[in-house]
């Protein structure tokens, strides 16, 4: 079926479904769903029954948006809801979303824009024609999401033009015959890093995840392979989530030749974006070259396509996506693809936490249908069995309590997101509590944008931590025990400060950034102690520091810099945003439909053997631990 045979069918339906009074004035795709402009919105909003059967008789994702001539000018818009909603609501941003015809309002007292019974927010709708959606103000301005609701404002024509030439992708025909589904193993396969798969049908190829080794300067995926040359030919690229290794190399295809769309979870969108734009700055700090250039990012913002958990979406013309909460940072999702008409349903993991956290809900285990899924195996070791989140509090407070009671310092490495927000929520409540010492927490690196990044996405967030941000007036993350390091001087004085204290600093695995510093700064002194909390790659130099390397030779700006260490090296694994071996275990056991096949990733060699032979022995199900470079065919 051709596109107009689509789009025609599409004005038949809707002339069948909607009223005749209803006046519809356009019907065309814009990326994965097909988009009705009315000038009767009303209509909409009073029967969802109407959208329903639309979707129904379509099957397709519908949206029902004004028609552009019955949306107030923006500006003439602003004003309008600056009169109509009062000064007491303390409006402090409002954002156009000109694709949907929507507009968010933010408030500290969003009750007060919404009035009685939604009577002020009728009112402000009738006014100015878009639909305000009401969210209360983030309580950490974030600059990231900022900065990237500002960029889409400039580019909406761009973006829109980019949306139809899309949709029209997504709906070329589908021709008859034999379909196939394969698997090719990128990078990430027996190894932490680099993590990138290809899914290929027949018809449509994916390319789900593309990072970066961080312990390797040249740590990218194998995006020469045959499958993925050109990668023009690629329809999608899907990111499960934000950290380098999965999502640090996605600008790099927009500069070698990749035009397509990239779907994540909105909170991923803004992460990967901070993240990327802090791995340029890492390598020009280095003097080494960068992958990309922040051109590259932009184009990357610019043709991202943001879904919620659970929302379903066509990414090609045989292929289908929904993500579901991971559990392992803000926005991580497993991917799940439903492929052809029932053909076949494949689920990648992602990095899960299949237990609930301080910052989060544990991973989703249940689909509609599941033949294949692709799991991560970090802790997937016989030996890998952490302690609680509880033990590891535990654990962590009397580290710091020896520590800081001799005067020493301890320095935390810390990925910026997720470990950082978690530790910042033990040491406020560790501190409030009396449990240990009073001391400043000075936070370096991107950790408080990235925490920012939190606060502006409260739905992503547990509800005890929501209610304790919004609701209580008790947010942790403002308490005064945390200090942010904003330049070289305020570092180089906490450096030299005989003042006891405690530094959270990226990079995490300690290859590059700003802990490096302090590492220079207190590693031959006694007093002062080194915490891990999060996991250390094969051939990172957290890691060689972890096997009791009491030596360490640095690259310093060009020169090297040998280290003794004398601090103290303590790990507590409990921190983790990865689920252990019985995690594991359960994640697959209690999951729901049963897979039929399981192919482990994201874990060192032994790691992946260990997990997919546990796997079999306990569930009776086909495992594969492949290679880099494998293809493995699914159906």
């Amino acid at each position: 079926m051709s596109i107009e045979d689509i789009l025609n069918d599409a004005r038949a339906v809707v002339k069948k479904v909607v009223p005749d009074h209803v006046e519809i004035t356009q019907i065309d795709f814009e990326g994965p769903v097909i988009v009705i402009y009315t000038k009767n919105m009303e209509a909409f909003a009073e029967s969802n029954e109407i959208v329903r059967q639309l979707a129904q008789n379509l099957r397709r994702r519908i949206q029902v948006r004004p028609d552009p001539s019955v949306l107030m000018k923006q500006e003439d818009a602003e004003t309008a809801i600056r009169e109509l909603i009062p000064k007491e609501a303390q409006i402090t941003n409002i954002f156009f979303e000109e694709e949907t015809g929507e507009v968010q309002i933010e408030a500290l007292s969003p009750g007060l824009v919404i009035g009685k019974h939604g009577a002020l927010l009728n009112d402000v709708k009738r006014k100015i024609g878009w639909a305000p959606k009401v969210v209360r103000t983030p309580p950490i301005p974030s600059k990231t999401v900022e900065d990237i609701r500002a960029y889409l404002r400039t580019i909406q024509e761009e973006r829109q033009a980019f949306l139809k030439q899309m949709g029209r992708r997504l709906a070329r025909e589908v021709p008859a015959g034999e379909n196939w589904v394969r698997l090719t193993s990128l990078g990430g396969y027996r190894q932490v890093g680099r993590s990138a798969t290809l899914l290929s049908t027949r018809e449509s190829k994916i390319l789900i995840d593309c990072g970066v080794l961080i312990s390797e300067d040249n740590g990218s995926p194998y995006l020469n392979a045959p499958e993925v040359t050109p990668l023009s030919s690629i329809d999608a690229v899907v990111i499960t989530h934000a950290h380098l290794d999965h999502s640090g190399l996605v600008p790099a295809l927009y500069k070698y030749g990749y035009e397509g769309p990239v779907y994540t979870t909105p909170p991923t969108r803004d992460m990967m974006s901070l993240l990327q734009v802090d791995f340029i700055k890492v390598a020009m700090g280095e003097a080494r070259k960068s992958a990309y250039d922040s051109s590259n990012i932009r184009d990357e913002v610019a043709k991202t396509i943001p879904l919620k958990y659970g929302e379903t979406t066509d990414i090609a013309p045989d292929v289908r996506l929904t993500f579901q909460n991971a559990g392992h940072i803000l926005g991580s999702g497993t991917a799940h693809f439903h492929i052809g008409d029932g053909l076949y349903n494949v689920a990648m993991s992602g990095d899960i936490k299949f237990e609930k956290t301080w910052l989060f809900n544990p991973a989703v285990n249940k689909f509609p249908r599941l033949e294949t899924l692709v799991l991560e195996s970090t802790y997937g070791g016989f030996h890998d069995i952490q302690p609680s989140r509880h033990e590891a509090a535990a654990q962590f407070r009397s580290i710091l309590g020896r520590v800081l009671g001799r005067g020493g310092k301890v320095l935390v490495p810390v990925f910026a997101v997720g470990r950082s927000q978690e530790v910042m929520l033990v040491l406020e409540e560790a501190m409030r509590t009396g449990q240990i010492p009073q001391a400043p927490v000075y936070l370096d690196g991107m950790i408080w944008e990235a925490t920012a990044i939190h606060t502006a996405y409260p739905e992503y967030l547990n509800s005890q931590l929501r209610t304790q941000i919004f609701q209580t007036g008790e947010n942790p993350f403002l308490s005064p025990i945390f200090k942010r390091v904003e330049t070289s001087d305020m570092r180089a004085n906490i450096i030299d400060d005989v003042e006891p204290c405690i530094v959270l600093a990226t990079s995490g695995m300690m290859s590059g950034g700003p802990v490096l510093e302090y590492f220079k700064g207190w590693a031959d002194n006694p007093l002062h102690a080194l915490l891990f909390v999060g996991f250390q790659s094969e051939g990172s130099l957290g890691r060689r520091i972890q096997r009791e390397a009491r030596e360490i030779t640095l690259n310093d700006r060009g020169n090297p810099l040998t280290l003794q260490i004398k601090m103290d090296v303590e790990t507590i694994d409990g921190f983790s945003g990865h689920s252990d071996r019985l995690q594991l275990l359960n994640y697959v056991g209690t999951m729901e439909p049963r897979p039929e096949r399981v192919i482990v990733n994201h874990g060192e060699e032994y790691k992946c053997s260990d997990l997919a032979s546990s796997l079999y022995k306990k569930f009776g199900v086909e495992t594969r631990a492949p290679m880099n470079l494998e293809t493995i065919r699914l159906k």
